[in-house]
């Protein structure tokens, strides 16, 4: 039996262009930081307490989510962005979505420098925001998958878990909550909205 494959005809789609987007400008950062042997991410990509009159620090708080410490920990963030961003991106559409995540990052930055000593980075809290987003994406048709319910709950759970018997941890659990808690506050919010503008 021969089996023929036709590569001419495949084309590829930019599918979900702010998914892909922040993939792209997530590698571009992480090369950055390899190259500049870690002080791009200090520089542009990490959030921390630093000098209010410093405009790098205000940038910081929305950029600390395009960083990456290594290619393990932006591999393990995406693998889920790339699962769940596109069905919310075509939900909820594109705007929208990089607003929800701008203000995820904002919010995550700012209980950092208010409640903590960490220097942060990564797309985890919009990892988590994504993922307890997505347990409403039926909810207009009536129904909510138990599966994606069932996911949320376990990632919720074992980062209160984690949050409390591992603080001593270079992982900011606290981002996750924060995540966590935009999705429900955005999913909570286009129950009766279509945008935010």
């Amino acid at each position: 039996m021969d089996v023929n494959f036709n590569l001419n005809n495949i084309k590829f789609d930019y599918n979900s262009k702010v998914i892909i987007s922040y993939l792209i400008i997530c590698l571009i950062a992480w090369f950055l930081n390899i190259i500049t042997r870690g002080k791009s991410n200090k520089l542009l990509f990490e959030s921390y307490r630093s000098s209010p009159f410093n405009p790098l620090t205000y940038i910081r708080m929305f950029t600390h989510s395009i960083g990456h410490r290594d290619w393990d920990h932006l591999v393990s963030n995406f693998l889920i962005i790339l699962l769940i961003g596109p069905m919310i991106e075509e939900k909820y559409g594109s705007t929208n979505l990089i607003i929800m995540f701008l203000i995820t990052s904002f919010i995550i930055a700012i209980f950092n420098l208010l409640f903590s000593n960490y220097s942060i980075l990564g797309a985890s809290g919009n990892v988590y925001m994504l993922i307890v987003l997505s347990a409403f994406s039926n909810v207009q048709e009536g129904t909510i998958p138990i599966t994606v319910v069932l996911i949320c709950l376990f990632y919720v759970i074992g980062e209160l878990k984690r949050t409390i018997t591992e603080r001593k941890s270079k992982v900011y659990h606290d981002g996750h909550l924060i995540g966590a808690l935009c999705g429900l506050a955005f999913g909570i919010f286009f129950l009766t909205h279509t945008s935010f503008f």
